[in-house]
Order: structure tokens, then C-alpha cells, then sequence
């Protein structure tokens, strides 16, 4: 199956080799057909710190690295 891959901005880079990356999807809802827009916050390696936040990036599924992490960036 292959990995999915999420495009996001960079939201803390507080830990070390970890950034938070909020990713925002629209979809229209159903009923009043009013585009909704919602976001969610993955944890993501990034083994040489080099993402600052503010920064847009990709992320992908990877194994689990920690408790939180499940994704990697791959590029900015």
C-alpha cells in the first residue's frame, strides 16, 4: 500500500529532531453545501532541525519513531 503524503505548515519546532505540522483540508458539507475548512496536527521527524516554524513542508507515513511520531518530512 503506499504512503500517504500530507502537505502542511510547521507550527512548533520546540523539540529536538520533531516539528508539529498542522494540515488543513476543505470539503464541502453535506447539508449547507458551505466549503468547511479543518485542520489537524501530526508530529514529524525531522532529523537535522532544519524547519522553523512558518515553514510549508511535506510529510509522510513512515513506522513509528516514538510514542507521537508517525510521519517524516520529506521536503520543504
Amino acid at each position: 500500500m503506499p504512503k500517504r503524503i500530507l502537505n502542511g505548515v510547521v507550527t512548533s519546532a520546540a523539540n529536538e529532531q520533531t516539528v508539529t505540522v498542522s494540515v488543513e483540508r476543505r470539503f464541502t458539507h453535506p447539508v449547507l453545501k458551505k466549503t468547511i475548512r479543518k485542520s489537524k496536527k501530526y508530529r514529524a521527524h525531522d532529523e537535522l532541525n532544519t524547519y522553523k516554524t512558518g515553514d510549508a513542508v511535506r510529510i509522510q507515513e513512515c513506522a513509528p519513531k516514538s510514542k507521537t511520531k508517525r510521519w517524516e518530512v520529506i521536503a520543504s
